[in-house]
């Protein structure tokens, strides 16, 4: 048996994998290696919030902001394009969802993830 730390979704797993055949199957036993113990993987830095009174526009799936359509203290009206966002090679029109006064927090070239806030209207 051979012990391996895995990391998934960052969150950290000990696992003991046994290797079957091989020249390890002939070979004497081995002195246990001694493993750390699983540790949590630190956590990414949380996504940008929206000011408090605005009303966010969020990422409805993951991707990668390829454009900002709009800047810092524009006024949009609702259904006016704000943002366009690429997820599996389509580029997707973000809306604005109701009238207000721009606060951009995204960035272009950002990653984002489902339900991050893109920019608030306020």
């Amino acid at each position: 048996m051979r012990k391996f730390i895995v990391n998934v979704n960052g969150n950290s797993y000990e696992v003991e994998v046994e290797e079957v055949g091989g020249a390890q199957a002939a070979a004497p036993a081995q002195a246990p290696v001694q493993v750390a113990a699983p540790t949590q993987a630190p956590k990414a830095a949380p996504a940008a919030q929206a000011p408090a009174g605005g009303t966010p526009v969020k990422a409805p799936m993951p991707g990668n902001v390829l454009d900002i359509k709009v800047s810092n203290g524009q006024a949009v009206k609702e259904g006016d394009l704000v943002v366009i966002l690429e997820a599996m090679k389509m580029e997707n029109e973000i809306f604005a969802p109701c009238d207000g006064t721009v606060t951009v927090v995204a960035s272009k070239g950002a990653t984002v993830n489902t339900g991050d806030v893109l920019i608030s209207l306020s």
